[in-house]
């Protein structure tokens, strides 16, 4: 009884190893994609690797703050140079990478409250620019 029991424990261990390989893989391919756009200047190519990458979500990963944090530089620098509407387009990728994942508490809720400030202050300039 206690052989077939173990057998399933390993597995099961096994499976779990082999996906968060998978995701921790996956996750670095996207966070590498976002640098390439960044370096390349390809703003929505940066933006989207690196909110994939957070969306891989695996707890204690450095990754995720980091491109977190890549993000938020993004859109610091769009919102410098008044393109308000890369600003916000980053802002809410970030904030929605966020709010797409899933834990034991919700992860990174310092960056949803911070994203949330910057969209409530920039879209009444925003719309206060058009005619």
């Amino acid at each position: 009884m206690a052989r077939p029991l173990i057998t399933i424990l390993i597995a099961l261990l096994l499976s779990l190893l082999l996906l968060v390989v998978n995701v921790n893989q996956r996750q670095k391919t996207q966070y590498l994609e976002g640098v390439k756009g960044e370096k390349t200047g390809n703003f929505m190519v940066a933006l989207t690797g690196y909110e994939s990458a957070i969306r891989m979500y695996l707890p204690f990963s450095s990754r995720v703050e980091t491109a977190a944090a890549r993000i938020w530089a993004l859109a610091e620098a769009a919102e410098q140079r008044g393109d308000l509407d890369q600003a916000l387009a980053a802002y809410r990728s970030l904030r929605s990478a966020f709010y797409g994942v899933r834990w034991l508490r919700q992860p990174g809720a310092d960056w949803i409250s911070r994203c949330d400030k910057k969209i409530a202050a920039l879209v009444p300039l925003r719309k206060g620019n058009r005619p």
